[in-house]
């Protein structure tokens, strides 16, 4: 896989202490892994900081840069910013494996690690489950983002809470004819 190998660190000519590389994720890079029905472009830049030393190999990536996708509310493209920082690390074992989410086991013969497939998921999991235009943000509540500022998502329940808030207010300036109170009063006491 030639775009691959675009991703990959040679681990092997490193020597001992800390080395830095850069890399661009663009459009090809999205299309690569048939995300791109979703995600219209990307202008990423991302900066692996690496500190080799005799036992491990602890990989800093740090991703800045945009993204492009559609609103799930109005269909309109915007552009959603990526700043992320994230860590990895590289042990040297017996064998090749996957020891958690960010702790991999690497032999000493290993030539190269390639990072696509992290950077992949590392975006992926920046990008917020409900994608909502910037210009649409002002209809929500503090209570729709974590405690980082990212948009989380707007419940149900919130969404019921204002309509029934609406129709309160509604019902206040129209009189309510008097056999819809009676049916009213009967839906109260459920």
């Amino acid at each position: 896989m030639k775009f691959l190998r675009s991703y990959n660190i040679d681990i092997i000519k490193l020597k001992e202490g800390r080395h830095s590389f850069t890399f661009e994720v663009s459009d090809e890079f999205f299309k690569f892994y048939e995300a791109e029905e979703w995600i219209k472009g990307s202008n990423i830049t991302v900066t692996v900081n690496i500190n080799k030393t005799s036992s491990v190999l602890e990989a800093d990536f740090v991703f800045n840069g945009t993204v492009r996708l559609i609103c799930d509310r109005s269909l309109e493209e915007f552009d959603y910013p990526i700043d992320l920082r994230e860590k990895v690390i590289y042990k040297y074992g017996a064998i090749e494996q996957e020891i958690s989410e960010d702790v991999f086991m690497i032999t000493k013969d290993t030539s190269s690690i390639n990072v696509a497939q992290l950077f992949y998921e590392f975006i992926m999991l920046a990008i917020p489950a409900k994608k909502i235009h910037p210009d649409y943000l002002y209809e929500m509540d503090e209570d729709d983002f974590n405690e980082e500022g990212s948009l989380v998502y707007i419940s149900d329940e919130k969404q019921e809470l204002n309509m029934e808030e609406q129709e309160e207010q509604n019902s206040s300036v129209l009189p309510v004819d008097p056999r819809w109170e009676i049916l009213n009063k009967l839906k109260k006491k459920d």
